[in-house]
């Protein structure tokens, strides 16, 4: 094969010292239709080029196919990226003539144009230095002028014509920011976007065309950070979402509306065109034809669209008012995961205004919910579908008349079970929504304060999780319980104070000092937390026997609580709140009656003097 291939490229290179048109078309046809990689040790481009200079456009034809096949090896790109050959390409890429006739000179134009297409987006694929070339000849001008040739994919050269013009085009796009910038400013979006629009008055007879120019317009999204098209052709894409039947047509549209939508504005104007209620109508449409991993693919991609639309404040609050909330709620019923996960996740977008939240729960909606999640809470359901409930119930249980009914239609008891669940996404929602359930409710409050599985489980997270949410969540719920469940309690009162749940919690290994380490947090409203919760803990440790407040004093002293301290007023002392700053005041005051070796421990750290380093409190000293 070898020696049939020097003699083919021995007779090329005669062919074109005589200039023999004849001689050159076959050896050139030979050359193309060889295996490419047996040309990667002959440097055939300048003889390329001469041949390109005779004015035979079979022979020109034959040499940009030639180009093409070899130009698919690496080798032979690095070859071909000279300023010469690509500027002879770009001197013969002229649109080919919009007529009807098909006559064989506008046939020969077609076959020209493709041709050298072919041979530039190979050239330039994965080759910046070709890019480069390009963009200083100015040759892209051509490419995105041939956008311009209105083509009928009815003839199957025509068709060819398409791919391989946006073929090109994709391939240069790919290059770098700067290409794709210049490639916005030479107007190639409002090209792409007219083309759009004719496609629209017969999507399904124009897919070869949609297929071909939607993903030069994805490229441009990808290598253009915040480019964000036109109301009207957004639009445009939304509608031929809403048309097309071919699934690769649909992940472009959805794919490009996906980034789109990243931006509020669009977000609102997708909402407006009923985009969400279409794509739930296209679902419901095809969902028992999702059985494939590239249609399940596909639906997801659809499904989060709705998601990201609704996560926009405008575009939620309009929605709410459309038939998509009562789709959303429907397919709480739906068998199909996907979907049953998308409703859930919207409604959860829903239930972002307090009156939103208190309406769901009225009508029963949250009753589904916790069914659902009743049937879905262990450790072998899956995630996702844990993590969409939860933050659901979490943003309907903040509003305070919904919490009652909440925790009347047994939300703890569903989601204290889940606490063998190691996931930290779940762990993170789940921690955060009791959080959010025990806000105010001291009987709740008390109750799981004394839950020892569960504040065991807490100062395990808080000391172990690499997820700083998790380990936030932990600290903050263990603080929440001790202040939901004490802080109301009239001290006046002659009624003694159920302490079970306090003495519980301070008997547990490590519950403690998790709250004193909890002093410590980048974050004051945790510091804060920690404070109220410590103090209340002394406060009715104190008023117990000595054995009991030396019991919870020697625990303090363990857990370094002078060191923590001076760490929070040294490294927060300028930016602590007025709230901040008292309930510090109140914690040390507590501390100071304290045991004689909590007060040495006190005074070993200097918490006194650096007390007063405190801007505010001097300010408020000063006053």
């Amino acid at each position: 094969m070898e020696a049939e291939m020097d003699e083919i490229i021995a007779g090329l290179k005669n062919a074109t010292l005589e200039k023999s048109s004849e001689r050159a078309l076959p050896l050139l046809k030979q050359l193309s239709d060889a295996e490419t990689n047996l040309c990667d040790k002959y440097d055939i481009k300048n003889d390329l080029l001469e041949l390109l200079q005779l004015p035979d456009a079979g022979v020109q034809i034959q040499v940009a196919r030639c180009i093409a096949e070899v130009a698919k090896t690496e080798h032979q790109r690095t070859k071909f990226s000279k300023e010469d050959i690509i500027r002879r390409l770009t001197e013969l890429l002229q649109s080919p003539a919009a007529q009807n006739g098909g006559n064989a000179t506008d046939r020969a134009a077609l076959e020209l144009a493709t041709q050298i297409c072919r041979a530039l987006g190979n050239i330039c694929y994965a080759n910046d230095e070709a890019r480069n070339i390009i963009k200083e000849l100015g040759a892209d001008e051509r490419f995105f002028a041939l956008l311009d040739y209105d083509v009928d994919t009815d003839d199957e050269d025509r068709e060819q014509f398409v791919r391989v013009r946006c073929g090109l085009i994709s391939n240069y796009l790919l290059g770098s920011d700067e290409i794709a910038e210049r490639a916005v400013e030479l107007k190639l979006i409002d090209r792409l976007e007219r083309i759009l629009t004719r496609c629209l008055c017969d999507v399904d007879r124009h897919e070869e065309l949609l297929l071909s120019i939607l993903p030069p317009l994805s490229i441009l999204t990808e290598q253009i950070s915040d480019l964000y098209f036109a109301p009207s052709l957004n639009k445009s894409i939304a509608q031929i979402l809403a048309k097309c039947t071919n699934p690769d047509i649909a992940e472009s549209c959805l794919a490009l509306l996906h980034y789109e939508a990243q931006n509020d504005d669009v977000k609102l104007l997708l909402a407006e065109e009923g985009l969400c209620e279409t794509i739930y109508q296209l679902l419901e449409k095809y969902k028992t034809f999702a059985n494939t991993d590239e249609a399940r693919v596909l639906m997801k991609l659809a499904c989060d669209l709705i998601v990201l639309i609704l996560t926009g404040d405008k575009s939620m609050h309009y929605l709410y008012s459309t038939p998509l909330l009562k789709c959303m709620e429907d397919w709480l019923d739906s068998s199909d995961v996907e979907l049953l996960t998308t409703g859930v996740l919207a409604l959860g977008n829903f239930a972002r205004t307090d009156s939103h939240c208190i309406h769901m729960v009225e009508n029963k909606i949250m009753h589904k919910l916790l069914a659902i999640l009743a049937k879905n809470n262990g450790t072998e359901h899956q995630m996702t579908l844990q993590h969409a409930l939860l933050s659901t119930l979490k943003n309907l249980v903040i509003p305070k008349p919904n919490k009652a009914a909440v925790i009347e239609a047994g939300l703890v008891d569903i989601i204290l079970p889940m606490l063998e669940i190691h996931q930290a996404p779940v762990v993170f929602k789940l921690l955060g929504t009791l959080r959010m359930t025990v806000d105010g409710q001291e009987n709740l409050a008390s109750q799981l304060l004394q839950n020892e599985k569960l504040v065991k489980q807490l100062v395990h997270w808080s000391q172990t999780s690499e997820f700083t949410g998790v380990l936030g969540e932990s600290l903050r719920l263990m603080a929440w319980l001790i202040k939901h469940a004490y802080q109301q309690r009239d001290s006046s009162a002659k009624a003694p104070i159920d302490d079970t749940g306090l003495r519980k919690f301070v008997a547990i290994e490590g519950a403690v000092a998790s709250m004193v380490g909890m002093l410590a947090s980048t974050h004051l409203v945790m510091q804060n937390e920690a404070l109220i919760a410590l103090s209340i803990l002394t406060t009715l440790y104190h008023s117990k026997t000595a054995s009991e407040s030396n019991t919870l004093d020697e625990l303090l002293v363990q857990a370094d609580v002078g060191a923590k301290l001076a760490e929070q007023i040294t490294l927060n002392g300028e930016s602590m709140t007025k709230e901040l700053v008292e309930n510090l005041q109140t914690f040390v005051k507590l501390l100071r009656s304290s045991s004689d070796a909590l007060v040495a421990h006190l005074r070993q750290h200097n918490i006194e003097e650096l007390l007063k380093t405190i801007p505010s409190l001097v300010e408020y000293c000063t006053l």
